[in-house]
């Protein structure tokens, strides 16, 4: 039995990220397509590698047999552009956050990076945590504390969340009409936040960070996006001062084994730098 490994690559990141949604933002591919291609694999290795549910998918055990052995595949194959790409001497350095966090850090790619370092970056962007310590990045940006026993943590700077508005609206906010968020976007804490405290009063959403952003910008009502983000735009006016419930921080999170690599460690560094060097902005600590 041949197997591909770009049916396997499929398979590894549905696998580690639970889900058709969530591994559509990492593949590129339709949710659709990864179904079909899941169940390919499952008909070639003749039983179900998931249990569907509407939460998402979790392995079976023929699937956790797989996935162990395919990590084993990936590790090889890794190993094989690593020296194809030292070869050529453009390691890539992979470097997982979500949408906001991945927006900055790329809008500062030059404090990151130039062309003489001797490797390549490249941007994993998605809502739900990725698994470094499968090696799906190199470098993650996370919101909480690693406990994983293979992952080491570094925490960078505090980060605060706020209601905004477009500035012609700022007089009218006693309209109390919100945007809302759905899809994988849905699960992060100020989602949560402003469905648990404005649900009834959601008039727009919008599935993704970018279109919600553009909402509130356009006139469609409130909602609470980070401060860094926030206070960045002119398009925005902030809406009384940080929530409190949603303060949080952020850590620099990196596999034990990878992190003495020259190239990771790089980058890692220079991103630390970055995120202390815009504390204030990360904090919501900015003048209005």
């Amino acid at each position: 039995m041949d197997f591909s490994w770009d049916d396997l690559r499929l398979f590894l990141v549905v696998a580690r990220l639970g889900g058709l949604s969530a591994a559509r933002g990492i593949t590129g591919l339709s949710a659709a397509t990864l179904g079909r291609r899941v169940t390919a694999l499952e008909r070639q290795i003749g039983e179900p590698l998931f249990v569907r549910t509407q939460t998402g998918f979790t392995l079976t055990r023929a699937g956790e047999a797989l996935l162990e052995r395919a990590e084993d595949v990936e590790a090889a194959m890794r190993a094989l552009t690593h020296w194809r790409e030292g070869a050529i001497g453009a390691r890539v350095v992979r470097v997982s956050a979500g949408t906001w966090t991945t927006d900055f850090l790329a809008r500062h790619m030059d404090a990151l990076w130039s062309p003489g370092d001797g490797f390549r970056v490249e941007f994993v962007t998605a809502y739900e945590k990725i698994d470094i310590g499968r090696r799906a990045a190199d470098i993650g940006v996370r919101s909480e504390r690693p406990v994983e026993p293979n992952l080491a943590g570094r925490r960078l700077t505090p980060v605060a969340y706020a209601l905004y508005c477009a500035p012609r609206l700022a007089a009218g906010v006693k309209d109390g009409l919100f945007v809302g968020v759905t899809g994988p976007a849905a699960n992060t804490a100020s989602a949560r936040w402003l469905m648990a405290h404005h649900g009834d009063r959601i008039v727009a959403s919008g599935n993704d960070a970018h279109s919600v952003r553009e909402l509130v910008t356009g006139g469609a009502g409130l909602t609470v996006l980070p401060c860094f983000v926030g206070d960045a735009d002119p398009r925005l006016s902030r809406i009384r001062g940080p929530i409190p419930e949603l303060a949080g921080e952020q850590w620099l999170v990196l596999h034990h084994e990878e992190r003495h690599s020259p190239p990771v460690r790089r980058l890692a560094d220079r991103i630390a730098k970055l995120m202390k060097d815009n504390a204030a902005l990360f904090a919501g600590e900015l003048p209005r």
